[in-house]
């Protein structure tokens, strides 16, 4: 459970990189410029990728961890990487659903 706090805890971190990735090549765009944000197209891509699955991770994970609370195991978690997690699902959802899919 620790591993997958940390892995959820990547992919957000890689969420929040690429929608800032985005707003800066729209912001590029509405300029005249076409150049990419990280001039490496594989790393921007991994980027981009992660932050993708991102949610879908979060939701495991979370699921994951009401299912050991209630099942009352022991969980050896950061209080902050559950934290987190948890405040960035309804972002991502947002994000996702209303930014994206909505426009």
């Amino acid at each position: 459970m620790r591993t997958f706090s940390k892995i959820a805890f990547i992919c957000n971190i890689c969420f929040i990189v690429s929608a800032i990735m985005r707003v800066v090549e729209l912001t590029q765009r509405a300029k005249g410029n076409n150049n990419a944000v990280i001039p490496l197209p594989a790393v921007e891509s991994t980027i981009v990728v992660l932050g993708v699955l991102a949610i879908f991770v979060n939701v495991v994970f979370l699921i994951t961890f009401l299912f050991m609370k209630l099942a009352k195991k022991p969980l050896f978690l950061s209080k902050f990487l559950l934290r987190f997690n948890l405040f960035l699902l309804p972002v991502q959802t947002w994000y996702f659903f209303y930014s994206l899919i909505i426009r």
